[in-house]
């Protein structure tokens, strides 16, 4: 039985990781800054509370992150840890960039240690690019951040291509695009407005205000990602990937989505408010996956509108 080691497991991504993992047959490990103190509350959803080991381990302190991997000897890692509010960034910026440069630093610098090859998996972020209008963002695409959060996803790229390179270590980037799932937050947008909507259908009255429309993302579903996080680990090879849809749309179309799929003209509930426009907002952001289709067999099987429906039919209590 292999066995994997879940950095981060109370999140979207590490729950439904987990979920999958354990489908796989695996043994599943989970960390979080606080087992004792932390709400499982994804785990729970998924049915799985009891079927995760979640541990304490800080990221950011290089003899947690030793100890805890040198205790569980993993045969994998994915490290799926940080602050990954890219709003939140500009707030705690200092926080941000520590958490996934140290932590991801301290994960390759603990496996260089032990003496047993583990393979890992480091979370990136289609932030990374900025801006991609024209040429969709593909592996070779140059990074030009524009968030606290994207310099702290690139750093950490950057040493996990280092590590890959100078030690030899199986290690390497997933940089994924936008994914939701109904264990979204709700400080995100997609949450925001998913829930919004199914309040004004029910009656509530309220207007939902959100920022500049006319933003474009590539929106995919959260569980399909995972897979390809696991399909990573599986090559011959380490490297990086793109993962992605390959379909971009705009903020006004995910609502217009929305909406429509409850019955309503999003033009009577919504409203764009100036101070909600960032300056350094990426504007476009558009991928190019074709890699991780022809390398890993890896395709995303929903869409931006498939996404909205299954989010919609949730009845899930959303983790504010």
């Amino acid at each position: 039985m292999k066995t994997a080691l879940i950095c981060g497991v109370t999140g979207q991504d590490g729950a439904y990781l987990a979920e999958f993992l354990i489908q796989k047959g695996y043994e599943v490990f989970g960390t979080t800054r606080d087992a004792q103190g932390k709400s499982f509350v994804n785990l729970r959803r998924l049915g799985i509370e009891e079927k995760v080991a979640v541990l304490s381990m800080a990221p950011e302190d290089f003899r947690s992150v030793f100890v805890t991997i040198k205790n569980i000897r993993p045969d994998e890692i994915y490290f799926l840890c940080g602050q990954s509010s890219v709003a939140m960034s500009f707030e705690q910026p200092a926080e941000t960039i520590q958490s996934y440069t140290l932590g991801t630093l301290n994960v390759l610098e603990a496996c260089r240690m032990i003496d047993k090859p583990i393979r890992q998996y480091h979370a990136g972020s289609s932030e990374c690019f900025g801006n991609t209008v024209g040429v969709p963002a593909n592996e070779s695409f140059p990074f030009s951040p524009r968030s606290p959060y994207a310099v702290a996803k690139a750093s950490a790229f950057w040493l996990t291509a280092n590590y890959r390179e100078a030690y030899g270590l199986f290690a390497c980037t997933g940089v994924l695009f936008n994914h939701e799932s109904p264990l979204r937050p709700y400080r995100f947008v997609t949450q925001k407005i998913i829930q919004t909507a199914k309040r004004i259908a029910a009656g509530s009255g309220e207007v939902l205000e959100l920022g500049n429309l006319e933003v474009s993302r590539d929106w995919g579903w959260a569980p399909d990602y995972v897979e390809a996080m696991w399909r990573m680990l599986q090559q011959d090879l380490p490297r990086d990937f793109v993962i992605a849809t390959g379909q971009t749309y705009s903020l006004e179309q995910f609502v217009s989505a929305t909406f429509g799929q409850l019955g309503l003209d999003w033009r009577d509930h919504v409203r764009s408010n100036a101070e909600f426009f960032r300056p350094t907002d990426i504007l476009v952001s558009r991928a190019d996956p074709s890699l991780a289709r022809i390398e890993m067999g890896w395709k995303a099987k929903f869409g931006m509108e498939e996404v909205v429906s299954k989010m919609l039919d949730s009845d899930d209590i959303v983790v504010v």
